[in-house]
């Protein structure tokens, strides 16, 4: 509906040269999808005048050309997530914020958290320059509204000073109230532009046909209990000596590709709720335990972990004299364990670890026989790296380095071949693949990869190229949002990856109920929902 009105917006004529339409949501994969209907929607030239963007891609371009207004001290620079993770890893939560803003004013290194907070001070500011950016997109809009935290609100109050604003927003699907999104957004939207009110909620682009969206709503008013329906099925599984609990859900699986197996470009997902749990049931699909045969999957994980993985292998690719390289891998292998963990603190074993590698690091010094081991690992990695012949093909020798790591004694470094595994940054074609290809071709080494990488990682992070989701993805229930598949298999553990945590409040259950009902909907013909025979999912 919002490209309908886009299309209508450009071709009236209400654009003076120059200005466009600006389409802003969260995720580069729902920015993709948009992209891909805006092709079957709009002519070419109409496409012209129709901008689709993340908000971080939008602010990014705001802030690099006028953020020297609110920073004179440095010139800003990202500080990208992986980064960001281990720096602040023994930040405390209260603390965040404050060294957030300090490392902006002071050493100009900019945290995405802040890029909504610091364009809508630039707006504030300067009305000015609120008007040019207004001025070229005099219409904007804005999906996901409900999603909104209070920064993004705070931008979002700025532009709609002097640009007709459109807010997309589905209240039944507000599951990102942990990163800050308010139940009352919408009403507040209400309360400050008095919009006209258009309400789509009875039309179903995605699966209609079927009664998954009928499921989806009876979920939310506990409707759906002793019904049947058509497109959604229950599986309950339980315990059977000698097999895997994962058995019932890879077979759902099993069975899902097999319905669609004579069709092409095809899709199921399995969605679960937590990301230990999609780790756990990764390694079960990729193996033949039960008789069951191996399937290859897309994993989604978050960035941070295998981000900071793949710097310790670029370094290992960058290659060098033994000692230097050593060092390198070092202190490397040091961000990778304090950020690994993401936006959560590392465990206090996995700190300490850090804490003797960082005075290992400027004092030569490092007590214990498991730290020590850690050291003596990347001093045998350095040596053997020496020893090896490369082929001058990018994703062969990564992959020659990715096993290298893999051979350790050393639980912490051996890991990182793991954390790397989940990366997909070397298929054809792609800048980091395209980059290494050009070193080796110059120089016949990789000197220079670990640069490569950070460029590939944050042209991956701003893109908004279009992901093909075909075959087989395994993501959480918050990864999924925005996205569709032709299949989907929700699956919750026994004990662990649970749909609503045991120790959950009433305002956690209401969540996850809400959470279910956006993995259940995710589905364009089919969903299966595999839940414990006993102590089974409350909601169902």
């Amino acid at each position: 509906m919002a490209l309908v009105k886009a299309r209508q917006h450009v071709a009236s004529g209400a654009l003076k040269p120059g200005q466009k339409v600006l389409f802003l949501s969260f995720a580069r994969p729902t920015v993709a999808r948009i992209v891909e209907k805006a092709a079957e929607l709009i002519s070419p030239e109409e496409l012209k005048h129709l901008e689709i963007n993340t908000y971080h891609g939008f602010a990014w371009g705001i802030l690099r050309s006028h953020g020297y207004l609110l920073n004179t001290a440095k010139a800003i620079t990202l500080l990208p997530p992986p980064e960001a993770a281990a720096h602040f890893a023994d930040v405390d939560a209260g603390a965040r914020e404050e060294e957030m803003l300090r490392l902006f004013e002071e050493e100009g290194r900019l945290h995405f958290d802040l890029f909504a907070r610091l364009v809508a001070q630039l707006f504030q500011r300067s009305d000015r320059l609120a008007c040019i950016y207004c001025d070229a997109y005099p219409m904007i809009i804005l999906d996901e509204f409900q999603d909104t935290n209070a920064d993004e609100w705070a931008l979002i109050r700025q532009l709609g000073r002097h640009s007709s604003l459109i807010a997309l927003g589905d209240p039944e699907q507000r599951i990102y109230e942990f990163r800050g999104a308010d139940p009352r957004r919408l009403g507040e939207f209400v309360e400050a532009f008095q919009p006209g009110s258009f309400d789509f909620s009875g039309e179903n682009h995605r699966s209609n046909g079927t009664d998954i969206t009928v499921f989806g709503n009876d979920l939310l008013t506990d409707r759906n209990r002793g019904k049947e329906y058509t497109h959604v099925k229950i599986a309950r599984y339980g315990f059977r000596k000698n097999q895997s609990p994962h058995f019932r859900a890879k077979a759902e699986v099993l069975a899902a590709l097999r319905r669609l197996r004579n069709e092409p470009n095809t899709s199921v997902a399995v969605l679960v709720p937590s990301k230990p749990f999609m780790l756990q049931f990764s390694q079960y699909l990729s193996s033949d335990v039960d008789g069951l045969p191996a399937l290859r999957h897309d994993v989604a994980m978050d960035v941070e972990s295998p981000s900071l993985a793949a710097n310790v292998i670029a370094v290992l690719l960058g290659g060098g004299a033994a000692a230097a390289l050593a060092s390198r891998l070092v202190a490397t292998l040091h961000t990778h364990i304090r950020g690994r963990a993401g936006n959560k603190a590392p465990a206090q074993a996995e700190m300490d670890l850090a804490d003797a590698i960082g005075t290992y690091m400027s004092t030569g010094k490092i007590r214990g026989k498991n730290r020590q081991l850690v050291v003596k690992e990347c001093q045998r990695l350095a040596t053997e790296r020496a020893d090896l012949r490369l082929s001058g093909n990018p994703e062969d020798d990564w992959d020659a380095m990715r096993e290298l790591i893999a051979t350790s004694t050393a639980p912490q470094v051996a890991r990182v071949a793991e954390d790397a595994r989940f990366l997909r940054l070397l298929h054809r074609g792609s800048a980091l693949r395209i980059s290494l290809s050009d070193m080796w071709r110059a120089h016949g080494d990789y000197a220079g990869a670990e640069a490569a990488l950070s460029d590939a990682l944050l042209q991956e992070h701003f893109a908004a190229a279009q992901k093909e989701w075909r075959g087989l993805h395994l993501m959480t229930i918050h990864k999924a949002k925005g996205k569709e598949f032709d299949e989907v298999v929700v699956y919750e553990g026994t004990f662990s990856g649970r749909i609503v945590a045991a120790n959950a409040d009433a305002r956690r259950v209401a969540q996850s109920r809400l959470a279910l009902r956006v993995a259940v909907t995710r589905a364009i013909r089919r969903t299966t929902i595999v839940t414990p025979q006993r102590d089974g999912c409350q909601f169902l």
